[in-house]
């Protein structure tokens, strides 16, 4: 994975987004690329690298895509000249591929069938030995990630099989790690989900039009209505002849990423038929009976940390107050020239309520902490403005293994849980207290209502097996990427 050469050091502190994804197939009551750019904005804080639409109008495939946010990317003039029945889209964070606009999804394709756009999120875990197979078979490749490799199984696959549907279930087994995604063929919207079901992936209804989106959030920007989340290992059609279902790899543990509660999904989102707010609240509520603390307000790091705190509050029957203000109006890379002022990111994106902290023993809720550096600038923050005691709470377990499934986890050495205990933690980051939620209190969290999940960023049990080209540390890049000027 390529770094963004000038990026936010808040927004590098925390595991980095998933992907969107969006698809509707429309009855003709509905504008497909404006549901899909309404879809999009609501899946925004999955990924603010880049952004597209890709619409099909009888089999002719328009599209627009370009780096940076969503209404950066889109006007009414574009989406006045996406024209057609079916329309696809995506927003990008990238854990796989560099963050050029090669590489902004959906992907497009012309092949001996007809024209092909697929918008994924996830990460498979053996796409480098795929890509080597397609490689040594001729395939050239204009991009670096593994949406590419997929498109390319996909395409193989469709030339001996009867159907777009039946081509994506026979390139299913081939393909290994996370993915949901959506698929556009000329007649026909298909989504599917990994059969560990690592990525969210839902379907909604407007009149007889159909909709799939990472997120329920971006159904009902949409206007759509939900009507259940595509189950792992399922693929759904969505044509004029309405949604059917394969459910041929409906047979292994569902493995949804924990992390999608903690910190990716937006607040009022619905999971798998889980509250991402409860699940917060919960947390929060967890930590305040795993370690109580006297203090006279409990606050919330903005965004993700909020809904911990004011469970927190309920629990402990501490105040709950906003003792952190949010800058929303900067960007994910904007320009820091020097090394002085890359130290002051942090205060530029958050800074403490003064008047509100002073004199105050405070418990701070925040979702995670994976290098340490954005803790301990605002816990200092916080001190400097006046504040007496800032004790920290943690809403996940500490980091200790990277993910191979498409969260940006840096490697071990890179984990600030790795090389300290909880309590060195503490002290680094120049608390009076910490406490991480504990790794047996994920089950609670999400109400005893899951029926599974991967942990593995936590605890190491990698419900999918981990090739030794990842395990041995070794970076590989597809290919080296063309730069344009």
């Amino acid at each position: 994975m390529e770094q963004n050469q000038v990026g936010d050091t808040f927004e590098e502190e925390h595991p980095g987004e998933e992907c969107g994804v969006f698809g509707i197939f429309s009855d003709g009551t509905v504008n497909p690329a404006y549901a899909v750019y309404n879809g999009l904005l609501a899946l925004q804080h999955r990924g603010q690298e880049s952004c597209g639409i890709a619409v099909s109008d009888r089999g002719v495939i328009s599209y627009s895509k370009d780096m940076g946010l969503v209404t950066e990317a889109f006007n009414h003039k574009t989406l006045d000249s996406l024209v057609g029945q079916m329309a696809v889209g995506h927003v990008r964070y990238s854990t796989s591929g560099a963050s050029v606009r090669e590489n902004a999804q959906p992907l497009v394709m012309r092949y001996i069938k007809g024209t092909l756009a697929i918008a994924h999120n996830g990460n498979l875990t053996n796409a480098f030995e795929l890509h080597q197979v397609l490689a040594r078979q001729g395939c050239i490749f204009q991009t670096t990630t593994d949406t590419e490799v997929i498109a390319y199984m996909i395409a193989r696959e469709r030339v001996n099989a009867p159907s777009i549907e039946e081509a994506i279930h026979r390139a299913m087994p081939k393909l290994h790690g996370a993915y949901s995604m959506v698929v556009m063929s000329p007649q026909k919207v298909i989504a599917a989900r990994d059969p560990h079901g690592f990525r969210p992936l839902c379907i909604g209804r407007i009149n007889n039009s159909y909709v799939f989106a990472s997120e329920t959030c971006a159904l009902d920007a949409c206007g759509a209505e939900f009507i259940r989340d595509v189950k792992p290992g399922e693929i759904v059609v969505a044509s004029s002849g309405g949604l059917h279902s394969i459910y041929d790899h409906v047979d292994v543990k569902k493995s949804l990423c924990i992390f999608e509660y903690i910190y990716f999904a937006r607040t009022d989102s619905i999971i798998d038929g889980i509250s991402v707010y409860e699940a917060r609240k919960r947390a929060g509520r967890l930590l305040a009976r795993q370690k109580p603390v006297d203090a006279d307000m409990v606050i919330g790091v903005p965004e993700s940390g909020i809904d911990a705190a004011i469970g927190y509050s309920e629990e402990s029957g501490i105040p709950y107050q906003k003792g952190i203000v949010k800058n929303s109006y900067i960007g994910r890379t904007f320009i820091r020239p020097s090394q002085p002022e890359r130290e002051k990111s942090v205060r530029l994106k958050l800074n403490p309520l003064a008047t509100a902290v002073r004199g105050k023993r405070i418990v701070m809720l925040d979702d995670s902490i994976v290098r340490g550096t954005t803790s301990a600038r605002i816990v200092s923050m916080l001190k400097d403005c006046g504040a007496k005691e800032v004790h920290l709470r943690i809403s996940s377990p500490p980091f200790l293994w990277p993910c191979y499934y498409g969260t940006d986890i840096p490697s071990k050495d890179e984990l600030i849980a790795y090389r300290h205990s909880v309590e060195e933690i503490g002290k680094l980051s120049y608390a009076d207290s910490i406490d991480f939620l504990r790794l047996e209190n994920l089950p609670k969290m999400l109400g005893n209502r899951c029926t599974g999940f991967c942990d593995a960023c936590f605890s190491g049990n990698y419900p999918a097996e981990i090739p030794d080209i990842h395990t041995s540390n070794n970076e590989h890049d597809y290919c080296t990427p063309i730069k344009r000027l």
